[in-house]
């Protein structure tokens, strides 16, 4: 996908920040859309489909965190990437945001070069996402690597990105005993620190949806995949 194909919704109710940051952008070739608040960002989210959302945590009327929650229930919306803009580094703060269905943190101020090199950084995943199209059949459960989606007992489940791709590396290889830090690796890279209970986390949340069963813990080690054949 070219650049100039890419559409980004910036969301912050300061607009200073919309302007500096949608300039430095859209020079860069991105098309780029904005918002001031959580409320305002899903109907243009709804509207303009965009591949990244870059938003404020702190916003009047609905916030960043709410906000995301919405747009991950939206079906058409569901593999949006979302990375929240937010002057707090916490770690509570993050797994909370992480457990609302962001897929990453830039931290304030913001420093320009860095904003553009984590927007590139989070678009490669995209790239990532459209060059493989596999559909996994484990133990009964399809997983759809396109559609961000499971079928399991003829059901579809719509997961948050973060939380397929967990479920997809444990999916490759049933059995097989994926460490703490592997899963860490595979699933977030890199491009984010974030502490070991974000896994537990979206563990918990994948129990939830798929049950208890599929997903064992070595304790002290990391999680195996166990398809019920």
């Amino acid at each position: 996908m070219k650049k100039k194909d890419i559409r980004i919704l910036l969301v912050d109710d300061d607009t200073d920040i919309l302007e500096i940051v949608g300039y430095n952008l859209s020079q860069e070739g991105y098309q780029i859309s904005t918002a001031i608040n959580g409320r305002d960002a899903i109907a243009k989210a709804k509207k303009t489909l965009p591949h990244l959302i870059i938003m404020d945590v702190m916003m009047p009327e609905m916030d960043g965190m709410e906000a995301c929650e919405n747009i991950r229930k939206i079906p058409e919306l569901s593999n949006v990437i979302i990375t929240f803009l937010t002057a707090r580094s916490e770690d509570y703060s993050q797994v909370a945001g992480f457990d609302a269905g962001a897929d990453d943190y830039i931290t304030k101020p913001i420093k320009q070069k860095l904003l553009v090199s984590k927007v590139k950084a989070l678009l490669r995943r995209l790239k990532e996402t459209e060059k493989d199209s596999e559909t996994l059949n484990v133990g009964g459960i399809e997983i759809n690597r396109e559609e961000y989606k499971i079928v399991k007992d003829n059901i579809e489940i719509v997961l948050p990105r973060k939380e397929f791709e967990l479920f997809y590396l444990l999916a490759t290889k049933p059995g097989k005993v994926f460490k703490r830090e592997e899963i860490l690796d595979k699933v977030w890279g890199n491009d984010v620190v974030v502490g070991g209970r974000t896994i537990d986390v979206h563990i918990r949340k994948l129990r939830e949806k798929i049950g208890d069963s599929y997903i064992q813990t070595i304790k002290g080690v990391g999680y195996k995949y166990c398809p019920k054949f």
